[in-house]
């Protein structure tokens, strides 16, 4: 199994000289707290914890997997202990408020985090990861009760919590939500229904489980606008804190799933459970969506991930297996065959890992300091300031979540194939970050969700291509500032040609779908990949910018890590870029070839 190094040097370049995170932070209504000093000591202690902890039992835990036997779920061996050393930490609540027994740091800290515990084992980061959801829920839509209740306990990792959404017959369209709420004399509620596909939804590493759950109240309307919000413990509440009885939420089988095997995933029968409403009734959606943009980032940190993970496993292997000589001529002339890093191929691999990862790093470290402004505005309860930067997350959200992970899949299966056929075999831990990888274009909204949510509700009805236009003209100034750089000029011209073209499909698509909406589902998937390459793009040649200015004016680095940030983002230019010009050809053409099959053609036999 490949040993995992924390990218420290890459996480700092971003942070220190990319994005000015000192500044942003300084600036952060409270993020004064986060000192360089601060985040450096943060940053090695979280590395050392990935490494030492973490590591070390990712494979072990895919191979055993979890447990369920009569109804009770237990994580793989080692997993127990790595959480408690976790909750000792303080981990948990490094980004939330004191009051709550948090660190009250910046929410991007949160996700510097996450993505170091991604890489080194992502099956347990979702154990902690999924409470995020459910900590966010009640810190913003709960009561003051249910506040003090469940906060301190979650904040301090004693108890984690779900997000419980998805039923047997209905995954997105929550419209089809059948779970029943019916309320007691007392003021609580009684739940009945089965939910599916619960990630971490039961185990052993805490004392309790929160569940926030969708459901219907009896006089609800139908559909989505019918949906109310519900607290549900594992194990009831006493009024002074301490744990009662079990709650009727019993589990009814887990998943046997192709990958992230040593995470728990569900099914959960709500017999009768006791259950709190948690926001306004039949508003429980909105409530569920409002952390919908960092959940998705949260799994955008994912494809980063195994991107990160596979390169790691691959470039070693590169380097030290030896397989027919180059065909530039000798280069390890004291054996009798080159290492495999000296072939063409094997670099187009290596090298598309290492743009997707540290292109993808740039890209969640940029969305994070909105994520950062946007918690500020919940923290402080003001709606006008979250809602102003929750529109401005919300266009890169689908971007991210969508491309990345798709990107970080490839990556993954090209580590694979950098192993050849040994990459098959599981002693090497190379398929499993391939099988890890595959559900992160699933979950929290398929690809497709995501490119009907960019082009459909971000680009064509929210704002009839302004969030285009706006994202756009910020590239072009880019270009504006850095035309008069001779260095930069190869990629300031693409990136002209690119705000032309993007603003071109978005008008084109528009007018077209006036008169065929079909287009919009055949285009999406194309506009979402364009974006995704498009966006890559620009913060490539943000860092190449600032490599080439630190080579000049001296960095925090030797010159040869500037120098490879510089060669990467020239393969990334001459080598993916272009496959945004396919898709760009792809997503205007006439939605007949697509939709004039009729159902009953696709057969087979």
């Amino acid at each position: 199994m490949p040993a995992y190094k924390a990218p420290l040097r890459d996480m700092r370049f971003l942070m220190n000289e990319v994005f000015d995170y000192p500044t942003h932070y300084a600036n952060l209504p409270g993020g004064e707290e986060a000192t360089p000093d601060l985040v450096d000591a943060i940053l090695d202690e979280c590395a050392k914890y990935c490494e030492e902890v973490l590591a070390p039992i990712n494979q072990s835990g895919d191979e055993e997997g979890c447990h369920f036997a009569d109804g009770v779920v237990t994580t793989p061996k080692g997993f127990k202990d790595a959480y408690d050393q976790y909750v000792a930490g303080g981990w948990q609540g490094l980004n939330y408020p004191a009051e709550y027994g948090g660190q009250g740091l910046p929410m991007s800290m949160g996700l510097l985090k996450a993505e170091m515990m991604g890489t080194a084992n992502w099956s347990f980061t979702m154990y902690p990861g999924l409470s995020l959801g459910c900590m966010n829920t009640i810190m913003l839509h709960g009561d003051a009760e249910q506040k003090a209740t469940y906060m301190p306990p979650l904040v301090e990792g004693r108890w984690l919590g779900t997000m419980c959404l998805t039923e047997p017959q209905c995954g997105t369209d929550l419209g089809q939500v059948k779970t029943k709420a019916e309320a007691q004399a007392d003021g609580s509620y009684k739940l009945y229904g089965t939910k599916i596909f619960i990630s971490a939804g039961d185990h052993d590493l805490s004392e309790n489980i929160v569940h926030i759950v969708l459901a219907r109240l009896p006089d609800a309307p139908k559909g989505t606008r019918g949906i109310s919000l519900f607290i549900v413990p594992k194990y009831n509440v006493n009024a002074d804190g301490s744990l009662g009885e079990r709650n009727p939420v019993n589990v009814g089988s887990i998943e046997h799933k192709m990958g992230i095997r040593a995470s728990a995933t569900c099914v959960l029968n709500f017999d009768g459970a006791n259950a709190y409403l948690i926001g306004p009734a039949n508003k429980g959606l909105e409530c569920m969506f409002t952390f919908m943009n960092t959940a998705r980032i949260g799994t955008a940190v994912q494809g980063v991930c195994h991107a990160e993970q596979s390169f790691q496993g691959a470039l070693p292997y590169a380097k030290d297996r030896r397989s027919m000589r180059a065909l530039s001529g000798k280069k390890d002339t004291d054996h009798a065959a080159d290492s495999l890093i000296h072939h063409g191929d094997v670099r187009r691999m290596l090298l598309t890992q290492k743009a997707v990862a540290e292109g993808g790093r740039a890209m969640v470290y940029f969305a994070s300091q909105l994520a950062d402004n946007m918690s500020v505005g919940i923290i402080n309860g003001d709606i006008e300031t979250y809602d102003y930067w929750d529109d401005k997350l919300g266009f890169y959200t689908p971007i991210l979540k969508g491309v990345l992970t798709e990107l970080g899949l490839e990556a993954a299966n090209l580590g694979m194939q950098v192993f050849g056929g040994h990459g098959y075999i599981k002693e090497h831990g190379m398929e499993q970050y391939a099988r890890d990888a595959r559900i992160a274009t699933l979950y929290e909204g398929t690809t497709g969700i995501q490119a009907l949510d960019l082009l459909g509700r971000k680009v064509l009805l929210g704002s009839r291509g302004k969030v285009v236009r706006e994202f756009t003209a910020e590239i072009a100034k880019f270009c504006r500032d850095n035309v008069a750089n001779k260095a930069m000029r190869p990629f300031v011209w693409e990136l002209t040609k690119i705000v032309t073209q993007w603003n071109y499909l978005t008008v084109r698509i528009m007018l077209q779908a006036r008169k065929d909406r079909d287009l919009v589902g055949t285009a999406a998937n194309d506009f979402l990949m364009y974006s995704g390459y498009a966006m890559l793009a620009y913060f490539w040649a943000k860092m190449a910018a600032v490599a080439f200015d630190k080579l000049e004016n001296g960095g925090n680095d030797e010159p040869a890590f500037y120098e490879a940030k510089i060669q990467t983002a020239e393969f990334y230019f001459d080598r993916l870029l272009p496959r945004a010009k396919g898709h760009a050809d792809s997503m205007l053409k006439p939605t007949a070839s697509v939709m004039q099959m009729k159902p009953e053609h696709f057969n087979f036999g």
